[in-house]
């Protein structure tokens, strides 16, 4: 488990990003952990970035990991009483372009991809598969 700072001033910085939002809002709205793997799917992001992102909300203390072999488990800090006041505001920030909406579907979609509940990479590889298929069949001048 990761040590969280709790910082007022750090959670307030650290929810100034489009991204970082994104990531507080699909996992306060979902009530569920994810990895980083989850995340580039439902957010589109790559995971370089997304792993930026995810430091940063951790180091603010805004989220908790947990690993677990290779994988990290993310999800939103359940203390101090300031952090649910927080995600309660993440969760009522207008979606006027459906950004959040759509982000939620794509990580409620994957979820049947769990083994045991947890994410255990293979949606990744499923879609490292596809897409091999499908370079695979564009260089070989099919479809």
């Amino acid at each position: 488990m990761y040590i969280n700072n709790h910082e007022p001033i750090a959670c307030c910085r650290a929810l100034g990003d489009i991204t970082r939002l994104r990531i507080m809002r699909l996992l306060a709205t979902s009530g569920d952990e994810a990895c980083l793997c989850e995340l580039e799917k439902s957010l589109q992001e790559p995971g370089y970035k997304l792993s930026r992102h995810l430091k940063i909300l951790r180091d603010a203390g805004l989220l908790e990991a947990e690993k677990e072999g290779r994988w990290v488990y993310h999800r939103v800090a359940t203390a101090p009483d300031f952090v649910s006041r927080l995600t309660d505001f993440v969760i009522a920030l207008p979606d006027a372009e459906g950004t959040y909406e759509t982000d939620l579907a794509r990580f409620e979609g994957g979820k049947a991809c769990r083994v045991g509940g947890r994410c255990r990479g293979e949606r990744k590889e499923a879609g490292e598969q596809e897409e091999a298929a499908r370079t695979s069949a564009v260089a070989s001048g099919g479809s």
